[in-house]
């Protein structure tokens, strides 16, 4: 991350509230009982309750900041915009101040417009997504326009066919608004499982504009793979995958070209060789991510035409 970043008092507070538990699973990390607390597996010196953390072998502890500051490598920057949701828009619950979590709400998708004309033109004209492609999720019910904002939500469901989870997407220029649903279920984000029961290949990326833009690059028999996003770096969604269809023997990890998107795509390969999994390979992406690729394609495929015109 470069460059200053102003947060306000109540930004820093809020991220300095983030609930740790939830936090930190929603990271892939997994979390020990530990009388009231619970424990890191990872490292088992350090436990967390609600907010606050404490390293038993250092005897010292803080608050959230602290701890992704210490876990993660991170600026104090980069700590707060991870805790705040960051470009995907994550929201974490917030630990009370009378010690309980705050409870969530029961997931419900938002109600659907009656049409996805801005959904269709914000993603093929500004994003440069396939049509076809577009066209192909909308009638897997994976993808549709909501009816007050009209946002582009993209829908995972679980292995049932029921919808638990929806990150919505803004599609006013300009506009960086990008959130989940409340209540949605981290391991069931936005995905595609091929219905070709002899297909082993799972391509996993950070974003679901990520995802639709590199089929858009990469068309050619492309139902016959299945497709996942983290919406961010969490594990949880491959691991779900990966645990709901047997079939899918080889990953390769589409994360962002930064420096987030490397750890990330690191501490996933490692926590799927720890759980035999041989064949995880990268593909990487010229550009940040597969998005920036897509629209560089279709602004020098744009400037060839021009030229052979004139």
């Amino acid at each position: 991350m470069s460059g200053y970043i102003y947060f306000t008092d109540e930004q820093k507070e809020r991220a300095n509230s983030v609930d740790l538990v939830d936090f930190l699973q929603r990271q892939g990390e997994n979390l020990l009982p530990s009388g009231r607390d619970k424990r890191l597996a990872s490292d088992h010196s350090i436990t967390v309750r609600g907010n606050s953390w404490y390293d038993h072998s250092a005897q010292e502890g803080s608050y959230a900041i602290d701890l992704v500051k210490r876990l993660y490598n991170l600026s104090f920057p980069e700590a707060v915009s991870l805790l705040l949701g960051g470009e995907q828009g994550v929201e974490y619950r917030q630990h009370s101040k009378s010690g309980e979590p705050e409870q969530r709400k029961p997931f419900t998708l938002p109600p659907a417009h009656t049409d996805m004309r801005r959904v269709f033109a914000y993603l093929i004209k500004q994003r440069c997504i396939s049509r076809e492609v577009l066209s192909e999720f909308a009638r897997e019910k994976l993808l549709f326009e909501d009816a007050e904002y009209h946002n582009a939500v993209f829908v995972g469901h679980d292995e049932n066919g029921i919808a638990r989870h929806a990150h919505k997407k803004s599609t006013a220029t300009g506009s960086c608004f990008r959130i989940n649903v409340e209540g949605s279920h981290p391991a069931y984000s936005f995905h595609y499982i091929s219905k070709n029961p002899n297909s082993h290949n799972l391509f996993v990326f950070e974003a679901p504009i990520d995802l639709l833009s590199y089929i858009s690059l990469h068309p050619q028999n492309w139902k016959n793979a299945s497709y996942g996003a983290l919406n961010g770096v969490s594990q949880q969604p491959v691991l779900k995958m990966l645990e709901l269809y047997p079939q899918l023997q080889r990953v390769t990890l589409c994360l962002d070209n930064d420096k987030s998107g490397r750890k990330a795509a690191s501490r996933i390969h490692k926590t799927l060789q720890q759980q035999d999994y041989k064949d995880v390979v990268y593909d990487v992406s010229a550009h940040k991510d597969w998005n920036e690729d897509l629209k560089a394609s279709c602004s020098q495929e744009q400037s060839e035409s021009i030229m052979t015109m004139t």
